[in-house]
């Protein structure tokens, strides 16, 4: 019999990018493809649809080159929780003032409407219990109060359907507007089985939206992996090169994919503590220019400061808390770049990398070696220099976007030897931000036992060890690091029947590579490293509110 394969598709925040997948997790093939970020004012990021799909299409055309169409089964797709602004006939609209309509995407990171997500808070609406209480600038809801406060003409009088950007990637695939529960449940604040709540849409100025049984929103929604429609639909069949009537699943947000590519693992024989216990016991941890933290449970869980509970929004039928952090990757480039010593870590990094394949970061962790004894770990480099990281807000757990970042033990010295503390600084803090939203699951009933890590940071061996270290847990790595492919690919063989469910599926396409186990040596380092943690937020907070005082 043929070999059976399926695709699958992953806009991230900055590209595109698609894999052929086995039927037992393995990526034959894949491919990338870059998109545009527009930035027209400070904390405004755009881009367009339009593009995202074209790129879609040059991806998918890519990894499925040399492969009879008839062995692609399905086909699944995640994205980043951006919004997609389109009209009555499906045409994009303008999310900005220069009214550029191919320019219709508002993205996840996108904080213009950190004033109206305040005044959602402030509402103590009961959907926002589900989301930690807080109602974040990054979801769907202040977004689109936003559009209609500041582009009523140009925008939201046009408006016929707002898409997660996850959605509007299956319903151009198969024209079927039902939208996953992922979505409209993580970022929307639908819950079903009740659905909408209309008295929340309507307490924040958007009762325009209950028109239609909610339609510009979503009618219709099933759990990620279902199939929708009828599959590819010919027009879409002949943008992507496959078949029409192959199977495709509802879609998940990207970190979603990521969970869905590591978590369901089989461990049996790495002696984890998570081996014989159920699921609940680990946590899924993507990491990439953000970073999200998945734990589910099998029973409802309220975590101040973390969202969710929410129903079968990852794994059908379980409950989802998602943590996160809003700069991770983002953070460390943005340290590292703008640092008075870049330069030179870049010629340092390209004169080794003939030799080596180097790039700055693994020069940077080789550099923090050789600067450590050889008796001591390089984790104890990082003793006085402390980064609180929230350049961007902090999501998890104190759910507070206003926050900043803050950096305590700098010298007037800018050599590469500083600018190396600092990069380790920045992942050490990173690193107990995890061990923050870690503490505040535990305290809510969680039992958290193993990491599973996925992303671009999981490459990072530093990056990974550390977090094994400050959390105190084990860190599995994925034995295909390019786990959310996998998680989408997994949409698209549950679709196709191939599975009967996404547990199934995620069992045999999930697969553990490798296991990092934390230092005992610099259990106490952390501790004590932490309380520091904790100082330098409740200063910062202190400092706001001298400033704040009138």
């Amino acid at each position: 019999m043929a070999e059976r394969f399926y695709v699958g598709v992953d806009v991230g925040t900055a590209s595109v990018r698609a894999a052929l997948v086995t039927r037992d997790g393995q990526l034959r093939r894949t491919a990338e493809e870059p998109i545009s970020i527009w930035e027209p004012q400070s904390d405004h990021y755009v881009q367009s649809s339009t593009e995202i799909w074209d790129k879609c299409c040059k991806v998918v055309k890519k990894v499925i080159h040399g492969v009879k169409s008839s062995q692609v089964r399905g086909i699944g797709f995640d994205a980043t929780c951006s919004l997609v602004v389109l009209d009555q006939s499906f045409q994009p609209v303008p999310v900005s003032q220069d009214g550029d309509s191919q320019r219709n995407v508002v993205m996840w990171m996108d904080h213009r409407a950190a004033e109206q997500a305040a005044r959602i808070t402030n509402t103590g609406h009961g959907v926002l219990s589900r989301v930690g209480g807080v109602m974040s600038p990054e979801m769907q809801p202040p977004k689109l109060l936003w559009l209609k406060e500041n582009l009523k003409e140009s925008c939201w009088n046009k408006a016929a359907h707002f898409f997660d950007l996850p959605d509007f990637l299956s319903w151009k695939a198969t024209d079927s507007l039902t939208r996953s529960l992922c979505t409209l449940v993580c970022k929307w604040t639908y819950c079903p089985p009740e659905g909408w709540d209309a008295s929340f849409w309507t307490s924040i100025g958007l009762e325009d939206l209950l028109e239609n049984n909610f339609c510009k929103i979503g009618s219709a929604s099933c759990s990620p992996g279902s199939p929708l429609g009828d599959g590819l639909t010919q027009e879409a069949a002949a943008d992507l090169g496959l078949d029409p009537g192959i199977a495709v699943g509802a879609s998940l947000i990207d970190a979603h994919a990521g969970g869905l590519g590591v978590i369901g693992a089989d461990v049996t024989g790495f002696q984890l503590p998570c081996e014989n216990q159920p699921i609940t016991s680990r946590m899924a941890m993507i990491c990439g220019t953000s970073s999200c933290h998945m734990a589910i449970s099998e029973r409802p869980l309220f975590v101040p400061g973390v969202w969710g509970p929410c129903l079968s929004a990852m794994v059908p039928d379980m409950w989802l808390n998602e943590g996160g952090q809003s700069a991770t990757g983002r953070l460390i480039d943005h340290v590292v770049k703008g640092h008075a010593a870049y330069s030179q870590l870049q010629e340092k990094a390209q004169q080794r990398a003939p030799f080596t394949g180097e790039n700055i970061y693994s020069y940077l962790n080789s550099h923090l070696s050789l600067m450590a004894s050889s008796d001591s770990a390089v984790d104890l480099l990082g003793s006085s220099l402390h980064v609180w990281p929230d350049f961007h807000g902090n999501r998890s757990p104190l759910a507070d976007p206003t926050l900043k970042g803050m950096v305590v033990g700098l010298s007037l010295s800018q050599t590469l030897d500083d600018l190396a503390l600092l990069y380790l600084a920045t992942i050490q803090a990173l690193a107990l931000g995890t061990l923050h939203i870690l503490e505040a699951m535990k305290e809510a009933g969680h039992d958290i036992r193993t990491l599973f890590l996925c992303g671009g940071l999981s490459k990072n061996p530093l990056f990974v060890q550390i977090h094994a270290n400050a959390t105190g847990l084990p860190v599995v790595l994925p034995d295909q690091m390019e786990a959310v492919l996998v998680g989408a690919a997994v949409l698209g063989a549950c679709a196709s029947q191939d599975y009967s469910n996404i547990q199934e599926a995620m069992e045999k396409m999930a697969k553990v590579g490798k296991v990092v186990q934390p230092d005992p040596e610099v259990q106490s380092f952390y501790e004590r490293k932490y309380k520091v943690f904790l100082q330098l937020f409740s200063h910062q907070r202190e400092y706001q509110a001298l400033m704040n005082h009138r």
